[in-house]
């Protein structure tokens, strides 16, 4: 079953700033407060991503959070983990170019459920464009240097600038080594909206930090 219609969930991605909470970064006993804090300032949407951790432990992590996301009626993302995600009714799912065949992601998923890609060149952009029956959204990245994917080799601004002209038919959010000092590059460089990982999660105050990233998407004139 392939996306044609798409439920409430999936309609409000427009642009704005996506959360992650990383548990490289978050610490177990941290987790619900860390969501509660992430989506008071703001955040569109809320993955959570545990690289590395056992099933259980993710599953953890999923049951956890989903209170705060149900309060603020905030998807919940799963990273990776098809299987995860449909023990959860109306989490969606992030998958990267490795993690599997992302038109029987979405059959499995069915209409309803949020599902998004990430890309790291122009080429696999232009693929997600023609995934907009499947996808709701792609990401871009990374962006700038990043200790969370050390692995890979960043994209820089040109690849933003490049995919924003070419009007993409479907939203996309710009990821990788993106904070406050420098998301106001992205955003003049085209970005739709926004990922940030690491800043918001080591800030001394969370909610904080969010707000001040939606605050500067909201100046860019991006929402």
């Amino acid at each position: 079953m392939e996306a044609t219609d798409p439920g409430p969930a999936r309609k409000q991605i427009l642009s704005g700033f996506y959360a992650i909470l990383d548990t490289g970064y978050v610490g177990d006993s941290e987790w619900e407060y860390t969501a509660e804090s992430l989506l008071a300032g703001g955040a569109r949407l809320l993955q959570v991503r545990a690289k590395g951790d056992p099933l259980e432990r993710v599953r953890e992590l999923i049951e956890r959070v989903r209170p705060a996301t149900d309060k603020y009626g905030v998807p919940l993302i799963v990273n990776d983990h098809l299987d995860l995600a449909m023990e959860y009714p109306e989490t969606g799912l992030h998958l990267g170019q490795d993690d599997g065949n992302i038109r029987e992601a979405r059959r499995t998923l069915g209409p309803d459920r949020v599902l998004g890609l990430s890309t790291h060149s122009l080429e696999q952009a232009r693929e997600a464009f023609n995934l907009r029956d499947v996808l709701d959204y792609f990401a871009v990245g990374p962006v700038f240097p990043t200790a969370t994917k050390p692995d890979y080799i960043p994209v820089g601004l040109r690849l933003v600038e490049e995919v924003a002209a070419l009007s993409p038919p479907i939203p996309f959010f710009c990821i990788g080594g993106i904070n406050r000092r420098n998301v106001n590059q992205v955003l003049a460089a085209g970005a739709r909206g926004i990922v940030s990982v690491s800043d918001p999660l080591e800030a001394e105050e969370s909610d904080k930090a969010a707000r001040e990233l939606v605050r500067m998407i909201e100046a860019a004139g991006t929402t």
